[in-house]
């Protein structure tokens, strides 16, 4: 009898739906069967991906709303943000028809020096090969597709495995890539425990890996690489959004909230931390505290609920524990406890101690701290003091400072004016140091899965 993995709702634990787990046989079969898509002649011509595209960004359209209530129930991010989420999707598939449109080659100058004489040199882009690619939960249908459609975009067979708490969403997508025309085999999915998803990355029939998740299990798995194969890791950071003098208070706490809030803080570029001038704190928590304390918590597939669970119920009693212990430093000033197994308050610190866990490392929780600051060096400085690097932000309505922050912030991404949650998805996206490798993006992951090749003509005639 093959084994079976059960995908609850991280709400109440009610079974959402069954899927069969890849043995070693099933895995050896789904790789042979790619890796045999990667080669030239087999590579689908460009006006076919590019119809494909098209038919794939219609169906998610269409079925919007039924994959939107399936995200929400496996994953558990609000029936509201994860309508967002499928509005995305088709426009990630609608970005990759755009690059492929401008994917070009380019001219290299012969004839500038006797030995070139007689040449015409020109490049061309073609698929890398075989991807593998390993997801996070987090955005159960984005993710998916910012990992399969780039690669069927470049033309490569592509394998993925998407997070055991949340394969349905990376199933519905495979679904609709088929019902838009693609051969069975192209793009697949996998259901793999750890052991098993560790030789997958480390396959050498891969040509390119790409890994969402942990630092910890990215770089593991990083090492464990074939020669060769190359790879983008997208892992976490510590999110700061730094606060000028000049800065439009009553514009910075609705971006704050929902920055800091959506999808109960489950974010990899999720506010975390929020340096405000010492003068103007009072200022600022008059108007966040009340938005906080009024976010509604609870079922995902409520349409009016704002923050929804954490993915598993051991993550509810590591937030609290984090939580505590920026207590013994900081206030609390809304929040600071669960509200059921499954769901931790939306709660806000004030100055906690630099070296407490919330002020140094990723929470992924509903939970944001503020830090009053003495001088704007001090709020850079501090903002810069952690080994990550992702999205930060900057609010200001004086120009120069707004400028200063984008030049001193240590970022892949400095938003001005704007969380740093946002992200459009053509946009790059990616983090450098423990944050990651590479940049993720429709287009700058197509950049990665494509191979340029010289080709040189030889001719008297030339």
């Amino acid at each position: 009898m093959v084994r079976q993995l059960e995908v609850r709702s991280p709400y109440d634990r009610a079974l959402v739906d069954t899927l069969p787990w890849d043995d070693d046989a099933s895995l050896e079969g789904k790789l042979s069967r790619a890796a045999s898509f990667a080669t030239p002649s087999r590579v689908l011509p460009k006006h076919e991906r590019l119809a494909l595209l098209g038919r794939v960004a219609t169906l998610i359209d269409e079925r919007r709303e039924e994959l939107a209530r399936l995200a929400a129930s496996e994953g558990g991010k609000p029936l509201v943000d994860s309508r967002v989420e499928l509005v995305r999707a088709a426009e990630g598939a609608r970005a990759a028809q755009a690059v492929l449109h401008r994917d070009h080659g380019s001219e290299v100058p012969m004839g500038l020096s006797a030995a070139s004489t007689g040449r015409f040199a020109v490049t061309m882009h073609e698929p890398l090969g075989l991807v593998g690619a390993i997801s996070a939960f987090n955005h159960p249908f984005n993710l998916a597709v910012h990992q399969l459609i780039p690669a069927v975009a470049a033309g490569c067979p592509v394998l993925i495995k998407p997070a055991r708490a949340t394969p349905l969403s990376c199933r519905a997508l495979l679904s609709i890539l088929r019902d838009a025309g693609l051969e069975p085999g192209r793009a697949d999915m996998l259901v793999l425990e750890n052991e098993a998803a560790e030789r997958f990355a480390s396959d050498s029939r891969l040509a390119f890996f790409s890994f969402i998740g942990s630092a910890e299990v990215g770089f593991r798995l990083q090492r464990r690489l074939a020669p060769g194969v190359g790879v983008a890791l997208e892992h976490g950071g510590v999110a700061p959004v730094v606060l000028h003098e000049s800065a439009d208070l009553a514009a910075v706490v609705p971006r704050l909230v929902k920055g800091g809030y959506y999808h109960a803080g489950q974010v990899c570029v999720s506010v975390q931390r929020v340096y405000v001038p010492r003068s103007r704190l009072d200022e600022l928590l008059a108007e966040l505290v009340p938005r906080v304390s009024s976010l509604r918590v609870g079922d995902p597939l409520d349409a009016t609920t704002e923050v929804g669970p954490l993915i598993r119920e051991s993550e509810v009693a590591r937030v609290a524990s984090w939580v505590e212990e920026a207590a013994r430093s900081g206030s609390v000033l809304v929040g600071g406890k669960a509200l059921s197994a499954s769901c931790y308050e939306p709660t806000l610190l004030v100055a906690p101690a630099d070296d407490a866990r919330i002020s140094r490392e990723e929470v992924f929780g509903p939970v944001v701290a503020v830090y009053p600051y003495d001088s704007w060096d001090e709020a850079i400085e501090r903002a810069n003091a952690v080994d990550v690097c992702f999205q930060a932000a900057v609010f200001a309505r004086d120009l120069d400072a707004a400028w200063d922050g984008v030049r001193r912030l240590r970022a892949t991404a400095v938003m001005v004016n704007d969380h740093t949650a946002f992200r459009v998805d053509w946009m790059p996206f990616g983090g450098r140091g423990r944050s990651g490798v590479g940049l993720g993006g429709i287009e700058d992951s197509m950049r990665d899965l494509t191979a340029q090749k010289l080709v040189v003509f030889q001719s008297p005639n030339l």
